[in-house]
């Protein structure tokens, strides 16, 4: 057992008591906020002190690794070991009442994920992954499911910038488009990691977004990778977090998926 897979179980468990306290105070009603200033001061005084506990964790677990502060980044260090972590993942639906979100926590080395753990504390999921290792739902190897597109159940994203990128917005609107009439249903179901490992499980069959969007992606893609689905650009080509498009498919879904997107990137 090398380093990374021994200290996973620790991981795991930091991340679900970080749920397990966010969990406690999630109210099945939206949060009383008329405007974003509102939300935003529900928001912080929950995500604030998750996200200080889920910090001193971690931090405790692998002090030699720095923390990316910044959910926002549009890109990652491209040394060293860095954590890059989400408290509350799905932030909207949380203020919201719904129990579509997640905490995540993702070690990354070389700009490249090694270790991933997405919680959902509603679902009673806990996806996690390293880089090598494999995937797992609940302590359980997962693999995506083999079915048609036609059968499958497609999901998307936007990127917190995407209103900043009108190319990216393009590409959403017109791959939306492209994709409704060819499979069962195209649904957003929430957190980008936690949408992007149900990929990897099978409850989904493929996950697709544009717009750059590494620290949302990286968890959800490793542990799809680990699984065995495939995870490219909307082209087909290898993903890296630079990409400027996403898609993690069913190997059976795959190459349909691609073909539908491929003319839109």
């Amino acid at each position: 057992m090398n380093q990374i897979t021994a200290l996973l179980p620790a991981v795991t468990e930091a991340v679900e008591a970080v749920g397990a306290y966010l969990a406690e105070r999630h109210r099945p009603v939206p949060a009383a906020a008329g405007n974003i200033a509102e939300a935003m001061a529900v928001f912080a005084e929950l995500d604030g002190p998750a996200s200080d506990l889920l910090r001193e964790r971690l931090t405790a677990l692998r002090p030699q690794a720095g923390w990316l502060t910044d959910e926002l980044a549009t890109s990652l260090p491209a040394e060293g070991e860095w954590w890059s972590c989400d408290a509350t993942d799905g932030a909207i639906q949380y203020l919201s009442g719904l129990p579509h979100w997640a905490v995540t926590a993702t070690l990354v080395r070389d700009g490249e994920a090694v270790l991933a753990v997405v919680h959902s504390p509603a679902q009673g999921f806990t996806y996690t992954a390293t880089l090598g290792g494999g995937a797992r739902l609940n302590g359980q190897a997962i693999s995506p499911r083999a079915h048609e597109l036609s059968a499958a159940v497609a999901t998307t994203s936007q990127p917190p910038a995407v209103a900043e990128d009108p190319l990216a917005l393009r590409r959403a609107g017109e791959s939306l488009s492209a994709l409704l009439p060819r499979v069962l249903a195209v649904r957003n179901l929430g957190p980008t990691s936690l949408q992007t490992a149900q990929v990897a499980s099978g409850h989904l069959g493929l996950f697709w977004q544009y717009g750059l969007d590494p620290v949302n992606l990286l968890p959800g893609a490793l542990i799809a990778r680990e699984a065995g689905a495939r995870v490219t650009t909307t082209e087909g080509t290898p993903w890296t977090p630079a990409a400027a498009g996403f898609l993690a498919a069913a190997p059976s879904l795959h190459p349909a998926a691609v073909e539908v997107l491929s003319p839109i990137g």
